[in-house]
């Protein structure tokens, strides 16, 4: 069955959260002062790295929803038991410079512009409906795609086949006409492939060791991906 759709993850696939995050952080914690117990502005930034991969699996879980993993990331950084309100505003701050930072990947509308054409577009993610559509509308690339589904709406994350047959059903489409794209190999390629979906794993950071993956290092490499020039299911020859 051919490919009628590109089903795409958003954050560290086409938007670079890891660098806007990290920016916002920086100038976050320069206006707001070094919390106690940090040694470095660099030594913050890796823990903050750390407890949002901790919340966001339990968001991703049903552990919390989205607003408590906001106030517990703030909480288990700062290291203070605050209200939700004061963990709301002090988050409010971060996210002030965290979206003065926003930027998509520099590949993504070029690979967009050869694939419009040929293929539908929509947007699957572990985040909120409100927070992505937003992005994607501060940057410019809402109207590119049909339709945007999000965890937090769902009520499943990512790997689960209920999110990803979510997202094959508002497109009107049978799995396996589907293809998703995402940068983690189990939350995103493994689990598309589990739900009948064809998968291929953004591996911008070079990581490989997943040879059952279809592995492209950059999305310029996927239009030619999805012209043929490697069969789906086969490993990648994109080393």
């Amino acid at each position: 069955m051919p490919i009628r759709a590109v089903l795409w993850d958003i954050d560290d696939t086409i938007f670079d959260y890891t660098s806007a995050d990290r920016t916002g952080m920086r100038r976050h914690l320069r206006a707001e002062g070094l919390p106690d117990g940090y040694a470095s502005i660099e030594e913050a930034l890796v823990r903050w790295r750390e407890i949002t991969e901790v919340q966001w699996a339990r968001f991703s879980a049903g552990e919390t929803d989205w607003e408590g993993q906001r106030r517990e990331r703030v909480r288990s950084f700062l290291g203070r038991d605050l209200s939700d309100a004061e963990a709301d505003r002090w988050f409010a701050r971060h996210l002030t410079h965290y979206e003065a930072a926003w930027a998509l990947f520099p590949d993504f509308l070029p690979a967009l512009e050869l694939l419009a054409a040929d293929y539908r577009h929509a947007v699957l993610s572990n985040s909120s409906t409100h927070n992505q559509d937003r992005k994607l509308r501060t940057l410019g690339v809402r109207d590119r795609f049909e339709a945007l589904l999000c965890a937090a709406e769902l009520g499943v994350s990512k790997p689960d086949p209920g999110a990803f047959h979510a997202a094959c059903d508002a497109l009107h489409l049978a799995p396996a006409e589907v293809l998703y794209v995402g940068d983690h190999p189990d939350i995103d390629a493994a689990g598309a492939l589990a739900a009948g979906l064809s998968a291929v794993w953004l591996d911008r950071a070079g990581l490989g060791g997943r040879p059952e993956l279809l592995r492209i290092s950059g999305l310029d490499q996927l239009p030619a991906l999805l012209r043929g020039d490697t069969r789906f299911g086969a490993p990648s020859t994109f080393r």
